[in-house]
């Protein structure tokens, strides 16, 4: 158990880094590379297209930024509670929390009883629940969209910096493996190989944002947590799936789609109790 509560806390300091890592390469590649080899001259027609991809990249990378930040900055944890009561028998949860009552966790990694939590997320370096759900869906779709975006831009590169032709799907599967083997026979750059590993890393990410994103989606609309599913418990859900959503994105809901602000009030605690009665 030890163990195991060591290579969390581990995974909770490397997570953040290695998505600040991926976010600044991601920058850099986009302006020092891909936009100057792609659209080497501004001053042609294609001006227009250059600053549109500009201002795509720049929101796409702003919202998943901001909306990162403010997972952070509205944490999910019960501020009234100072005393951790003793686990609940049923507790199914002998890793990273400890189930109490009415939805509430006590979190071993956070040290702070979660209201409402859904998971601990190694990403942000807290939890998953009643206060920050929409902003961790929110991240997860514009990573998803950075990352694949990314993904288009890079491919774009190889083709023009390269000449490496994508119009056979095999040629995709096999970049890495016969770029590496390449690049210690000297026949490719630095440059290429690491392009080449970042196209994986963007379609990696990129994929397993958008199945958090639909899984995240479901589970609000079903008004069941991960932590709630895990344990096997199957909500009555008093509530239809249109008012689980609007508890979560709020009403105004689509200025939360295109500003990382907040679009829902935060209920009281005693409120969120209640409903998990």
């Amino acid at each position: 158990m030890f163990t195991r509560m060591l290579k969390l806390r581990l995974l909770n300091a490397v997570a953040p880094a290695y998505f600040f890592t991926a976010t600044a390469v991601t920058f850099i590649l986009h302006f020092c590379f891909f936009v100057p080899t792609i659209f080497p001259n501004p001053y042609t027609s294609l001006k227009g297209s250059t600053i549109i991809h500009t201002v795509v990249f720049l929101f796409l990378m702003f919202n998943a930024l901001g909306n990162y930040m403010m997972t952070i900055k509205y944490p999910a944890e019960s501020t009234n509670e100072t005393v951790v009561p003793v686990c609940s028998p049923h507790c199914s949860d002998k890793v990273d929390a400890h189930y109490l009552l009415n939805g509430r966790h006590f979190c071993k990694l956070c040290k702070k009883v979660i209201l409402k939590r859904d998971h601990h997320c190694f990403f942000t370096g807290n939890c998953i629940g009643n206060k920050n759900m929409r902003y961790f869906i929110m991240f997860c779709i514009y990573t998803s969209c950075t990352c694949l975006y990314s993904l288009v831009l890079g491919v774009a590169f190889l083709t023009v910096e390269y000449s490496i032709s994508f119009e056979n799907p095999l040629t995709f599967l096999t970049l890495l493996p016969l770029s590496i083997g390449y690049f210690f026979m000297g026949t490719i750059s630095g440059l290429q190989l690491f392009v080449a590993l970042m196209l994986y890393v963007w379609l990696g990410i990129g994929l397993v944002c958008a199945g958090f994103c639909c899984q995240q989606v479901l589970l609000v609309a079903r008004g069941q947590t991960w932590c709630q599913m895990q344990r096997g418990e199957l909500v009555e859900n008093r509530s239809p799936w249109r008012a689980n959503l609007s508890d979560v994105f709020g009403t105004r809901w689509i200025v939360g789609l295109i500003l990382p602000v907040q679009t829902v009030e935060i209920c009281s605690e005693n409120t969120d109790v209640l409903k998990q009665d």
